[in-house]
């Protein structure tokens, strides 16, 4: 009986079961989802009008702002209020504010208050988010927990303000600093950050004699440049924009930040001196005034954020996604 070869009974169990399936192409791109596609011409377009929109929503209110802090007495009466398009335009309203009195005053305390509170909540958690980065250190996790859990309780205002009253803080630009200098979120997204650098870096440099000091300063703070920048600018912006501690622990008038000035002169509380009467005998307008004092307010952070824009995605983003 003659063998039948293997090749032969191959070729003809693959004829009966019929042409064999395709291979799989390796090159061939899997399907991607509608919003990965490229985007059409009209979608493009939609974005572009939205996003003009949103910069209209934003511009154009402040556009308004300004516009009527410029705007004299005239132009005001004839506008019935906020004035939209550009006429007699003049300082006057600045230059009082400015030359003197209570207004000038607020900024200059606003100005320290801010400076002096951002360095010593920066310093503070900086030194405590790198403490607690490192998991050697004494009692790390009991601390963390603790810091954690006052994220999710808190005594209240009226234990905080007896506080703040027993310790002798009332009258006094330390209780506008020290109720709110420390913010648990922005350590922990410090933290994280610290986290995030090699270990095999710091180790070196302690077997070359450095301490944490030296280490957190020559080392993980050039490293944390993003990070530190956009919690610098959280913590000034928090106190530039603060008026209720003010408000609450303050009673000197001469003592008052520049947001508790411009509230006044918006609730028409109260004008400050040489202003009244300059709005009484028609020089300037009160509306002009108010506008004015807004954007004073606003112009620093104005000033300031486009500085640390660019370091908000890397700083954000890596600070809360490490550790």
């Amino acid at each position: 009986m003659t063998a039948v070869p293997e090749a032969t009974t191959r070729r003809e169990a693959t004829a009966a079961s019929g042409p064999p399936a395709p291979l799989p192409r390796p090159w061939a791109a899997p399907p991607r989802p509608v919003w990965e596609e490229k985007p059409t011409r009209a979608g493009l377009a939609g974005k572009g009008l939205v996003l003009l929109l949103a910069c209209l929503g934003i511009l154009f209110p402040l556009w308004i702002v300004v516009v009527t802090s410029l705007s004299s007495r005239r132009s005001i009466d004839e506008a019935g209020g906020l004035v939209m398009i550009p006429k007699d335009i003049t300082f006057v309203a600045y230059q009082e504010l400015l030359s003197g009195g209570q207004v000038t005053r607020a900024a200059l305390v606003s100005i320290g208050i801010t400076l002096v509170g951002t360095l010593f909540s920066m310093a503070v958690s900086v030194l405590c988010a790198y403490g607690l980065s490192r998991s050697g250190s004494l009692g790390h996790r009991w601390i963390l927990m603790v810091l954690l859990a006052t994220m999710f309780f808190s005594a209240g205002l009226i234990p905080t303000y007896l506080l703040v009253q027993s310790l002798g803080l009332t009258d006094s630009y330390l209780a506008l600093i020290l109720p709110s200098a420390i913010s648990v979120f922005n350590i922990l997204v410090l933290r994280g950050f610290f986290m995030g650098i090699s270990q095999e870096l710091i180790d070196s440099a302690r077997i070359d004699g450095a301490g944490d000091l030296r280490i957190l300063w020559q080392i993980v703070l050039p490293l944390s440049r993003a990070v530190v920048a956009v919690i610098t600018l959280f913590y000034a912006v928090g106190y530039w924009s603060a008026w209720f501690n003010a408000s609450l622990y303050l009673n000197d008038q001469d003592m008052l930040p520049l947001q508790n000035v411009m509230i006044q002169l918006v609730q028409k509380q109260e004008a400050p001196v040489g202003l009244g009467q300059a709005i009484k005998t028609g020089e300037l307008s009160g509306l002009a005034v108010q506008m004015a004092v807004m954007v004073m307010a606003l112009l620093p952070v104005a000033v300031l954020s486009p500085f640390v824009q660019r370091h908000f995605k890397k700083g954000m983003l890596t600070g809360a996604v490490k550790g």
